[in-house]
């Protein structure tokens, strides 16, 4: 009997993750509104449909970023966060900015590590990558402690880095390469 081909572009024992769409709206807007508590002060994604179909809009259509939704497998497929890679430049470079955030009911149950782990691999593989960077504002434990535990070292520390909620914002840099990757052991 053939087996239905999967939804996802990469899948681990808990999620799995796709491309944005902008079907997904009423699900991604109706999430980041439980969800708000978790996100501020740190992130401020889309909440209302004309919001989301313009933000998933460059996620689909710039060739310089790439949207992905993690899904929980356990849950029917529900949206458990999502990744997006900015800013990726080919050639000599082949490298991308993360950004990510997770939804409340989601929230510390380790599916956005899976899930960040998906998209690492997903950009060194199909996406033929060779360096992504995170950067977070220090005081974002959990961000920070979910690129740590994803294998990225911190490289630096950028004073007044991004505009976010009405005032500069200090970031830390965290980075992962290729060969990082292929260092790290197995879990």
């Amino acid at each position: 009997m053939p087996h239905p081909a999967s939804p996802y572009l990469a899948e681990g024992p808990r999620v799995g993750i796709r491309h944005f769409t902008y079907e997904d709206g009423a699900e991604f807007t109706a999430r980041v509104r439980e969800s708000r508590e978790l996100h501020r002060p740190w992130l401020f994604p889309p909440d209302t449909a004309a919001a989301y179909t313009a933000y998933a809009g460059r996620l689909i259509e710039d060739r310089t970023k790439a949207g992905f939704l993690v899904c929980a497998k356990e849950d029917d497929g529900a949206l458990a966060g999502y990744i997006n890679i900015n800013n990726i430049v080919q050639g000599a470079f082949r490298s991308g900015a993360l950004g990510y955030g997770a939804f409340a009911h989601a929230a510390g149950r380790g599916l956005m590590r899976e899930g960040l782990d998906l998209v690492v691999g997903h950009a060194f593989g199909m996406m033929g990558l060779h360096r992504l960077e995170i950067n977070v504002q220090p005081g974002n434990t959990a961000s920070v402690n979910l690129a740590r535990a994803c294998g990225f070292r911190l490289e630096g520390f950028s004073p007044d880095m991004l505009f976010i909620d009405g005032a500069w914002r200090d970031h830390e840099r965290w980075a992962i390469t290729t060969e990082m990757r292929s260092r790290r052991r197995p879990r």
